[in-house]
């Protein structure tokens, strides 16, 4: 399972997770047709495939959602939490800061937590699984303006519940974060030339990452190959420090 896999980060996870051999529940909110898309794609490469509908601001509906996905297959092997409020782009991105602050614990820091405790506490009784949610590079060191003090507050408080649930579930449940940098999603396409070389000022590669590049380490940490990994939050930021 990929939340919020209509498109971007999710939907490069999704892929990439099908093109590792995984089939795929696709998570969606709105964008039906989308997330159709992407479930098709998967297919054609071979692998299975399914819708899974739900608003993540309705938590009395998480225990059917998780239901429904468990049924589908029997079991689920890996649960990653990527679906988030998107604040920087459309309507949502007008609300005031209170507002922002309330939809990131009711969505993002609320979802992740109870949804990976249910998860996790699943997974252990199947004996194995791996949960993978996601955070944000800047979190730990900061960025001015109301955007970073709302992102850094969510998203560290996503980082550190990963790393004491990892604690909780392991060693049969394995949790990891990954920390995304400046990465090319809806928001980096429109953004302006400031922005632009602020980007490049700030990462030693000189360039966006792209969700692919998220997609790569997901992959990783959800393999075989990261089987001893687990309550590591991994910045994917091409080189960017404190």
């Amino acid at each position: 399972m990929v939340t919020g896999s209509s498109s971007g980060i999710g939907k490069a996870i999704a892929l990439e997770l099908a093109e590792a051999g995984a089939d795929v529940l696709i998570h969606y909110r709105d964008s039906s047709q989308a997330a159709e898309a992407v479930v098709e794609e998967i297919r054609s490469r071979g692998r299975e495939s399914d819708l899974l509908s739900l608003d993540l601001a309705h938590q009395e509906k998480y225990d059917d959602f998780i239901n429904r996905a468990f049924q589908k297959w029997g079991a689920l092997d890996i649960w990653v939490n990527n679906a988030g409020v998107d604040l920087l782009t459309g309507d949502q991105a007008k609300l005031e800061y209170g507002e922002k602050l309330e939809k990131l614990f009711n969505i993002d820091v609320r979802g992740t937590v109870l949804l990976s405790r249910e998860v996790g506490r699943r997974m252990s009784e199947q004996g194995h699984g791996c949960i993978l949610n996601i955070g944000w590079d800047q979190s730990d060191r900061g960025m001015e303006g109301a955007s970073g003090e709302l992102f850094a507050t969510s998203k560290n408080a996503i980082m550190g519940f990963s790393r004491s649930l990892a604690v909780s579930l392991a060693p049969k449940v394995r949790v990891n974060c990954i920390a995304p940098g400046w990465i090319l999603t809806a928001w980096g396409e429109s953004a302006s030339e400031v922005w632009q070389e602020r980007v490049k000022q700030e990462t030693p590669m000189d360039c966006w990452g792209t969700p692919q590049d998220i997609a790569n380490m997901a992959r990783f940490l959800c393999s075989r190959e990261a089987a001893y990994i687990t309550g590591q939050v991994i910045n994917v930021n091409g080189g960017a420090v404190r």
